[in-house]
């Protein structure tokens, strides 16, 4: 039960909700490449992402000095298909495909070298 607890508190969040939809479209991630997506400061996305691991959704590689974002191994199916099913009724993802799409082209290490602003209220 504490697990489904966990899973269910970990997706009761847009921004969370957002990184496991573009991670259903995408194999992996790095940490630059969310923070672009999601236009949030490098510790909120951080936070999100440890979040979304303790709750055993997604996991991570590294390599060099980017670590690597996906979804844990095994993601539950029927969880996979209710979200691509609830994303399909969204505006948002198919906003997030657009702006995926840029930033896979993108040079991986000038998009990195770019720091967002913390937004003020953005850390509490």
């Amino acid at each position: 039960m504490d697990s489904l607890i966990g899973m269910t508190k970990a997706l009761a969040d847009g921004g969370r909700l957002r990184i496991i939809g573009a991670l259903l479209r995408c194999d992996e991630l790095c940490v630059c490449e969310i923070v672009e997506l999601l236009g949030l400061a490098t510790p909120t996305i951080s936070r999100h992402i440890r979040i979304l691991q303790n709750a055993r959704l997604v996991q991570s590689r590294k390599e060099g000095r980017w670590v690597f974002y996906r979804l844990a191994e095994p993601f539950p199916e029927s969880l996979r298909i209710w979200l691509q099913e609830s994303f399909a009724d969204s505006p948002v993802p198919e906003k997030d495909q657009a702006i995926l799409e840029n930033i896979i082209n993108s040079d991986r290490g000038q998009l990195c070298r770019q720091e967002k602003p913390v937004k003020a209220g953005e850390l509490g």
